[in-house]
């Protein structure tokens, strides 16, 4: 099932994902999560627009999640089918072009994550809690929504666990209050979202506030007691990490940032609009980590706060946290960017040349070799431009479409408002074509 109304996905990439006819700017969660058997009951109230005269409006939402009402503006939707991982629902009445939609949906079931090509993404299970990895298509494991990236809204979370558990969602923490044998959390994200970046997470953890330099964000760390003394090494440069991004790319773009390590081991990183998650293995006392910890703090402005609008430009989250990596070595005393690009270019230069970056097809979008390649056309560019022009561009890109969907096109043509001559010619090698080409 592609699209319960439409031939053309909106997507090509995801094509069963995203829905046409409305625009979201809000989803009111209210969650009761039971940890002992992992399950999970739901209100959703989504708000939006509609976007055409419509009598019948979709959601994508998890089969493992059952149903129970749905309404429409305040009444009981004439019917509802839920397949396929669509919830279709028709109004009462039909809904004209520009006219408020509240949708109320309740429901429960035990989550799971949504299989796909790249794994499983979504609600998992931990051995004591849960966690939600969504990208890039899991959110739906445990809401209603139009999961899409180019699909931005405002948030608010509520969980009610069992108390003796934390429980964290993106944003502020508004409100926290426990009745007997359950504590409930609520958390508001009043900047845009995309439904992928966001993310509960549940466990036997503490929160402690980083030390950090005066007039930076608000740093947290949530995770089990037991791990401390190694976190407090291992990301002990963090706050120079952010006052190094700010410094080149530009105002950190949320209110605060906050770093989960959950207590069970995860293959990577997580990553989630105001907070990052790790795993135990990620936090071993060696700072063997140091480079994921800088990743995925780059991504909160590669990917959170500008998110692309279709998949197929990933290369400008990931090529971007890539390229941040190589940054923090610099700053950090190891080695340079230049090094780096050009280490990475020798080892790309002896693995197969069959991706083109800028619409590297959903089988490759995340792969390793479209990270370093989109991390090489950055430092290509630098090299073109010079570094005063180049991290202009950066903190201008950051600046003009800051909350906001981008394209690569929106990029290069911003980029050429920073050189002095052409630049297609450097697109074309490094994102349009598969060859690697050399670094001048």
């Amino acid at each position: 099932m592609v699209n319960p109304f439409e031939d053309a996905p909106i997507d090509d990439y995801l094509p069963q994902n995203g829905n046409r006819g409305y625009r979201v700017s809000r989803y009111d969660l209210e969650l009761a999560y039971r940890v002992s058997s992992n399950r999970l009951a739901g209100r959703a109230e989504i708000t939006a627009v509609s976007l055409g005269s419509r009598d019948r409006f979709a959601f994508d939402l998890s089969q493992a999640l059952g149903v129970s009402k749905v309404f429409v503006n305040g009444a009981k939707a004439a019917k509802y089918v839920h397949q396929r991982g669509k919830l279709v629902i028709t109004p009462p009445q039909k809904i004209p072009a520009g006219g408020a939609l509240v949708v109320a949906v309740h429901y429960a079931g035990v989550p799971k994550p949504v299989r796909g090509p790249w794994g499983e993404v979504g609600w998992e299970e931990l051995t004591e809690g849960a966690l939600v990895a969504s990208q890039p298509n899991g959110a739906a494991s445990w809401f209603p929504c139009d999961d899409h990236p180019s699909s931005k809204a405002s948030y608010r979370i509520s969980i009610t666990t069992d108390s003796p558990f934390y429980a964290l969602a993106n944003g502020t923490l508004t409100h926290k209050q426990t009745k007997a044998s359950q504590t409930t959390w609520v958390y508001e994200q009043p900047e845009p979202m995309s439904t992928y970046l966001a993310t509960i997470q549940i466990g036997p953890y503490r929160k402690h506030r980083l030390e950090a330099p005066r007039g930076m964000v608000p740093m947290h760390a949530v995770l089990p007691s037991r791990l401390r003394a190694d976190f407090d090494h291992d990301f002990a440069r963090q706050p120079d990490m952010m006052a190094l991004f700010i410094e080149k790319f530009g105002p950190y773009p949320f209110e605060a940032y906050t770093v989960v390590v959950t207590d069970d081991d995860l293959e990577i990183p997580i990553e989630a609009q105001g907070l990052s998650t790790f795993g135990a293995n990620h936090c071993d006392g060696d700072r063997s980590s140091e480079r994921l910890v800088a990743h995925e703090l780059a991504h909160q402005w590669f990917g959170n706060s500008l998110t692309i609008r279709q998949w197929r430009d990933i290369w400008l989250h990931e090529g971007f946290a890539c390229y941040a990596e190589w940054l923090w070595s610099e700053a950090s005393g190891g080695s340079t960017a230049d090094h780096q690009a050009r280490a990475a270019r020798h080892n790309l230069s002896r693995l197969p040349q069959d991706l083109i970056i800028a619409d590297p097809g959903p089988t490759h979008m995340f792969d390793d070799r479209l990270y370093k390649r989109g991390a090489l056309t950055l430092h290509a560019l630098r090299l073109r431009l010079g570094d005063r022009p180049f991290f202009d561009l950066l903190r201008a890109w950051t600046t003009l479409h800051r909350h906001s969907s981008v394209t690569t096109d929106d990029f290069t043509a911003l980029a050429a408002n920073y050189s002095e001559t052409p630049l297609r010619d450097l697109w074309i090698a490094w994102l349009h074509s598969k060859p690697l080409p050399a670094l001048d």
